[in-house]
């Protein structure tokens, strides 16, 4: 029997072009979020604009393809900006991000708007960053930073639910994805809560 989250050959072949499409947005998007001046020169503060792709991505696809997204776009990212405690501050705030959303995303779309799911993503993010910025730097001072971490991961996860509504919403439009969808028979979000 075949796995619910199997594609035939043809859909492999998009799902991996699109994929590959999300993680060249997210990049970037990275690319663009490290050319905004913050206020305060905090390690690991950091918008999250990639979370647009990473949680359309758990909501076209599956986890798996979401976790790719997040590999693919951290490496590359880290690569062109960065060094490798970029590329730790990056992975950690991004994995922290995507298993708290997926856990809302298994409990049921009707749980959690997408805002919602957004905007745990977004204050896990900066959780994340800040926990491995204070590992690499060897302070704990840097939690000093944390309110504004957490109202940041508020903005900018609403901003993010927003955009990503818009997107879902437009891919949602797109005929043969629709019917890639529908040769699983369910959309990533809702298969890989069904799985489990």
């Amino acid at each position: 029997m075949k796995s619910m989250l199997s594609y035939p050959k043809e859909d492999e072949l998009r799902r991996t072009v699109l994929i590959a499409i999300f993680a060249s947005v997210a990049v970037v998007l990275g690319i663009v979020e490290s050319l905004i001046p913050f206020a305060v020169a905090i390690p690991g503060a950091k918008l999250g604009l990639g979370n647009i792709m990473v949680l359309t991505c758990l909501y076209v696809f599956s986890a798996r393809d979401a976790l790719s997204l997040i590999l693919l776009k951290t490496v590359l990212t880290s690569f062109i900006l960065g060094s490798f405690s970029t590329f730790i501050f990056s992975l950690l705030g991004a994995l922290g991000s995507f298993l708290i959303m997926l856990i809302m995303l298994r409990l049921g779309r009707g749980a959690f708007s997408l805002i919602a799911v957004s905007v745990v993503g977004g204050v896990a993010h900066n959780l994340g960053q800040l926990g491995a910025a204070s590992l690499v730097l060897g302070t704990t001072k840097i939690f000093y930073y944390l309110p504004f971490l957490l109202v940041s991961g508020v903005v900018t996860g609403v901003f993010v639910g927003v955009v990503c509504g818009k997107l879902i919403d437009s891919l949602s439009r797109v005929q043969w994805l629709t019917a890639m969808k529908g040769t699983r028979g369910e959309t990533g979000a809702e298969a890989e809560g069904n799985a489990s």
